[in-house]
């Protein structure tokens, strides 16, 4: 992927990877100008969505970006908070993550997952006006969805290494096997 088609795929918008009833469906800050230029969500390399997902039981092996239409087979989904790629997550503004949390609310209502389980604490707090969030489930619920906030998978999170992200996502995932909601 050239620098040129990178910059090229700002402001696009990619796909939701959804359905109705879903166990969890994760939900990313925004498309990164990766995935907004291959149409797959955490598409960068350094990018440990995919190796986590599978790290932590969602999946039997570490799927591709290429593949994850494959998520629906697992009752998993993608969306994210915003819906239009940037180079960075900072360049979103407050109001951008307000609307698009705005938005989220109608999609899960719409949608009805079990889980709703937002990929960035920082994005959580301000789309939904929750300065006191932490990482892990939520006493918020949106049209019956639980709510969890994950950390971010991408490579810049430095914070967390692919063992504990693995960890806490693996919490999720048994909350999610869990009949009774977790």
């Amino acid at each position: 992927m050239t620098p040129e088609e990178l910059r090229a795929a700002s402001d696009r918008v990619i796909p939701d990877v959804v359905a109705g009833g879903l166990r969890v469906l994760f939900c990313g800050i925004n498309p990164g100008l990766m995935s907004a230029a291959t149409g797959h969500h955490f598409a960068r390399p350094g990018n440990r969505f995919w190796p986590v997902l599978h790290r932590s039981g969602f999946t039997p092996r570490q799927l591709k970006p290429s593949e994850q239409e494959e998520l629906l087979s697992y009752g998993l989904g993608i969306t994210n908070v915003v819906a239009r790629a940037s180079a960075r997550a900072d360049e979103v503004s407050a109001e951008e993550f307000v609307e698009g949390g705005r938005l989220l609310t109608e999609k899960v209502e719409r949608l009805g997952p079990t889980w709703l389980a937002v990929v960035g604490v920082t994005a959580y707090r301000t789309a939904f006006d929750d300065k006191k969030a932490r990482i892990g489930p939520q006493e918020r619920t949106i049209g019956g969805a639980r709510v969890w906030v994950l950390p971010n998978p991408s490579g810049l999170n430095a914070h967390w290494s692919l063992e504990t992200m693995a960890e806490e996502y693996g919490r999720l995932r048994a909350a999610a096997e869990d009949v009774t909601g977790g």
